[in-house]
């Protein structure tokens, strides 16, 4: 049985206790993880602290952004082993592993390496009350070490996008994986190790979160700050373990996303946008519609059109080249879904399609897989249009004022992502700005700017990544002011 170590200071390290990695395509025990206790914690902050102060953080930004280049190199030359590790954890299809998870990692590295590399600072000269000037500058200094908690959703490319920019700046860090996908933060470690990254500036610890790797990370005085992807609940939890050392934080949270359909769009764009943006990756993306509101006229034929699209979708073996679907990450998620699914038959729902567990009658029927879902029929009020999901499902509603769809996709106390489908510009500038969500598509989904600002309001996070908020956010700003 394959064994996955934690990874602290350029060594793998085993921990006092083991859990089990499981495949969601079948339910089997693919590999023991090792799980760290306190003291391993403690040893690997102290050794990313040991690696800031031995100079990673004084190192050139020429040679970290190469240093970056190589990374992504060592992951582009192990590209296969990293479909494979993505694929057996998380049982997404190999297709989208392959097209969108492991070249989305390497483009982590390279556009970050570039980034600070070309990175400005402010400057302004001021006249002093005697009539000279001073120089004012800033000047941009790593945070410290980094404490980074990454979901099991897309496991590389969410760890991908904090590490890089993180260790651009100068950081060090220490990762914290999902229990439920370890492997790619392991394998990580290997590519850091070959591309030459000092030991210490990159550690790797596995467990869970309470009482466990996750909380001890969050609550431990010699980590600067925390960046984390998942639950808003578990953000919660995660800002009142930073709060008495007021450690940053950067939180990219749930949410319950809108996107709207006018009469005037293009039929079959819209269609298929909503409809990946609906089940992709089986509805576990943040970013994912839960709710779609289809201007009235246009309604029935959407409805029918969706309906269509979720029923040809090929859910099977992630392995196969042709498949569409894969499983839940978990029993215990698949749980979750099924019971908002009953739950909405129980509030009144019209069920379009699907709505229940798939049968393959072979291995993959001891996976956790669940059918794509459409329903309709439900006041704004119901549960299951209000609260996340997080599966391949989304509740249609129409609508019949701009004013009214506007109001109805505000309504909620999540604001990451909203998408728009129209002809006309004008309309789509004038609603994607009344949006109350960090991200809004105006004929497309998923679509991004690496450099632009990414986040959510209320629910759906703290602070922006992307770009120049990314490097701000694991920089410290010092002004240097000298009068001439």
């Amino acid at each position: 049985m394959k064994s996955i170590l934690n990874y602290i200071d350029g060594h793998f390290v085993p921990g006092q206790r083991e859990f089990p990695d499981i495949n969601p395509a079948d339910g089997s025990v693919i590999a023991q993880v090792s799980e760290a206790d306190q003291s391993l914690v403690d040893d690997a902050v102290g050794a990313a602290r040991k690696a800031l102060r031995g100079g990673w953080a004084r190192v050139s930004v020429r040679d970290r952004a190469a240093c970056l280049h190589r990374v992504a190199d060592a992951i582009e030359s192990r590209f296969d082993c990293f479909v494979s590790a993505e694929v057996a954890d998380t049982g997404k299809p190999v297709a989208l592993a392959s097209t969108l998870d492991v070249p989305r990692a390497a483009a982590n590295f390279r556009a970050f390496a570039d980034l600070i590399k070309s990175a400005g600072i402010e400057s302004f000269q001021t006249e002093t009350p005697d009539g000279k000037c001073a120089m004012n500058y800033a000047v941009r200094k790593p945070l410290g070490v980094v404490g980074v908690i990454v979901p099991w959703n897309l496991p590389l490319l969410l760890l991908t996008w904090k590490v890089a920019p993180a260790l651009a700046c100068g950081n060090t860090v220490v990762v914290k994986p999902s229990e439920e996908t370890p492997a790619s933060a392991t394998l990580l470690a290997e590519v850091m190790k070959a591309a030459g990254v000092p030991d210490g500036v990159y550690n790797v610890v596995h467990g869970f979160g309470p009482d466990s790797a996750g909380e001890f990370l969050a609550q431990h005085p010699d980590v600067n700050a925390v960046t984390f992807t998942g639950e808003s609940q578990t953000g919660a939890a995660i800002m009142k373990a930073v709060a008495p050392t007021l450690k940053a934080v950067s939180f990219e949270l749930g949410g319950k996303n809108a996107a709207i359909v006018f009469a005037d769009c293009d039929f079959e764009e819209t269609v298929n946008g909503v409809a990946e943006s609906v089940f992709l990756n089986t509805g576990q993306v943040c970013l994912c519609a839960e709710r779609v509101y289809v201007e009235r006229p246009l309604f029935e034929r959407l409805v029918a059109a969706l309906k269509h699209k979720a029923e040809n979708l090929k859910l099977g073996s992630p392995l196969e080249p042709t498949t569409d679907l894969g499983p839940l990450i978990s029993r215990g998620h698949r749980e979750k879904v099924i019971s908002y699914y009953q739950l909405a038959r129980d509030e009144g729902a019209n069920l379009i399609t699907g709505g229940g567990v798939p049968r393959f009658d072979n291995a993959l029927d001891q996976g956790f897989y669940i059918q794509p879902t459409i329903y309709a029929g439900l006041p704004e009020t119901a549960r299951s249009v209000k609260e996340e999901i997080f599966g391949p499902v989304c509740h249609v509603a129409p609508f019949d004022a701009e004013d009214e769809a506007i109001a109805m996709a505000n309504d909620t106390k999540y604001g990451l992502a909203a998408s728009i489908w129209t002809s006309n510009l004008k309309r789509g500038h004038r609603v994607a700005q009344q949006m109350n969500a960090g991200i809004t598509w105006v004929n497309c989904w998923f679509l991004r700017d690496l450099r632009t600002p990414f986040g959510g309001v209320g629910l759906s996070g703290i602070g922006r990544e992307g770009g120049m908020h990314s490097l701000n956010f694991y920089s410290e700003l010092n002004n240097v002011c000298i009068r001439l």
